[in-house]
């Protein structure tokens, strides 16, 4: 059974179930813990999840008033997770934070507030517990020759667009070395991209994890434990 470490966020109950409905054996992995080193040694792949905002200092940018900063040295551990996996050729999926954790440890900038900076009537935030953490947002159109069509599509009759939820308030800008993206919303906003060049290397902006229970996004974690699988 792959080993799929998990990077610890306020809530990794629902990314737990997904690996576990997988195949994987989840691992939530800790900075206080356990050495970034040690992690990509043991674990068959990685899994990047969501919390609060990235530092903008590690690139190159003054904080926004609205930056709530995450865990102390949640960064630097997650982005040195990140760069041992790229060393190892480890697999990597990355949700929410994660895909911005992504993209600055390949270099990447960030949006660090999309009301201000990309004003647009589309809802990005829909905050729990007002909304499930299923309630649907708005759509995202997938390019067709990436990965994460061919991942979600699975075998039926091709989907360019999908509904998905929407927990944040930051994204992708610039984008990091090797990076290109594959998702993004009506307004423009960036909400996936995949490095093309790994064997397995996909992030979301959304949260499919917190689909467990129905399914539409489980193919992503089958994809990730598959990869893991591969490896090890």
């Amino acid at each position: 059974m792959p080993l799929i470490a998990i990077a610890r966020c306020g809530k990794t109950a629902d990314y737990i179930e997904s690996v576990r409905r997988a195949g994987g054996d989840p691992w939530v992995v800790d900075r206080a813990a356990d050495r970034a080193d040690l992690v990509v040694r043991s674990a068959d792949a990685l899994l990047l999840t969501g919390g609060d905002d990235v530092r903008p200092d590690l690139y190159g940018a003054v904080a926004h008033p609205s930056f709530s900063a995450a865990e102390a040295g949640r960064d630097e551990y997650e982005i040195e997770l990140v760069s041992r996996a790229y060393e190892a050729d480890v697999p990597i999926f990355a949700i929410c934070r994660g895909i911005q954790v992504l993209n600055v440890a390949r270099g990447g900038t960030l949006v660090q507030d999309i009301p201000t900076e990309r004003p647009s009537p589309i809802p990005h935030r829909l905050s729990t517990p007002t909304f499930a953490a299923d309630a649907v947002a708005h759509a995202v159109r997938v390019e067709p020759d990436s990965q994460l069509h061919a991942l979600l599509n699975d075998g039926r009759a091709p989907v360019g667009s999908w509904q998905v939820n929407s927990r944040h308030h930051q994204a992708v800008d610039t984008l990091g070395d090797g990076l290109r993206v594959t998702a993004t919303a009506p307004d423009g906003v960036i909400e996936a991209v995949e490095d093309p060049a790994r064997g397995f290397c996909v992030a979301v902006q959304w949260h499919p994890e917190s689909f467990w229970r129905t399914g539409e996004f489980q193919a992503l974690f089958n994809a990730l434990v598959h990869a893991g699988r591969r490896r090890s």
